[in-house]
């Protein structure tokens, strides 16, 4: 393991074809991406990536994710990115992202929480049972608000389903992070999507999501004059819920 591992992870990054929309602006669902990646580059750089994780019987999960959109990113632009983890709590690991324009201002900020479970049980683990050790930590929050309850406010429209296949599967085995927010976004017209952008979304990861599940998605625009949509996706029975998420618009 490097023990000299730096506290703040960073990387450049630009902006492809495959990483934007229809409006050559960056999906949410990259964001995603760019955060999963380039935690997993820390991870691995300090000895205690994914793969390091699952030859000790446990892997990496992230469980909630908020981020906050100053400027999305645009097609050919040059992004900087960097991460850092935060002291462990009981059973959550912490960790925060910046997305920096050329100019070093900070255009993306994030907060997430991930926790280590068991691949054979599927239980979590307290952090003190952590196979291995984290060496440094930063205190500063690059937001400093706190990721609440997620709940539905006004009456569900189910939206569509969708079987989970072998394209949406991570190396966990499960339907990955990134996946859920385009699924999100399928929830939405092209229409919408051009009369609105992202302001902030928070996303809750409850239960996993395997292939051959079908999950119901399920929205709630009740609040939609207000700037504010929720997305919930459920099994067919309603009795399991996969996620949930709050996006504020603007």
């Amino acid at each position: 393991m490097n023990t000299e591992a730096k506290s703040i992870y960073q990387k450049t990054h630009h902006v492809d074809c495959g990483d934007v929309d229809y409006f050559k602006k960056v999906k949410i669902s990259s964001l995603f991406n760019y955060f999963q990646d380039i935690a997993s580059l820390h991870a691995e750089d300090i000895g205690l990536g994914i793969v390091d994780l699952q030859q000790k019987g446990v892997t990496w999960v992230l469980i909630k994710m908020l981020v906050k959109i100053e400027r999305i990113p645009v097609l050919n632009e040059q992004i900087f990115l960097e991460t850092w983890p935060l002291k462990p709590k009981k059973l959550e690991f912490e960790r925060d992202f910046f997305i920096k324009d050329i100019n070093g201002e900070v255009i993306c900020r994030a907060i997430s929480s991930w926790v280590i479970m068991d691949v054979q049980t599927k239980e979590i683990q307290k952090t003190e049972h952590f196979p291995g050790t984290l060496q440094t930590f930063k205190s500063d929050r690059a937001i400093n608000e706190r990721m609440g309850r997620i709940k539905s406010k006004g009456q569900l429209q189910q939206v569509y389903k969708k079987v989970i296949g072998y394209s949406d599967i991570d190396l966990n085995g499960h339907l990955n992070n990134s996946k859920y927010i385009d699924n999100i976004a399928d929830c939405f017209s092209i229409e919408k999507h051009g009369q609105y952008t992202v302001d902030k979304i928070q996303v809750s990861y409850i239960s996993e999501a395997l292939a051959g599940d079908t999950i119901v998605f399920n929205k709630d625009i009740s609040e939609l004059e207000s700037g504010i949509v929720y997305v919930e996706g459920v099994n067919e029975t309603g009795d399991k819920t996969y996620f949930k998420a709050c996006i504020t618009l603007k």
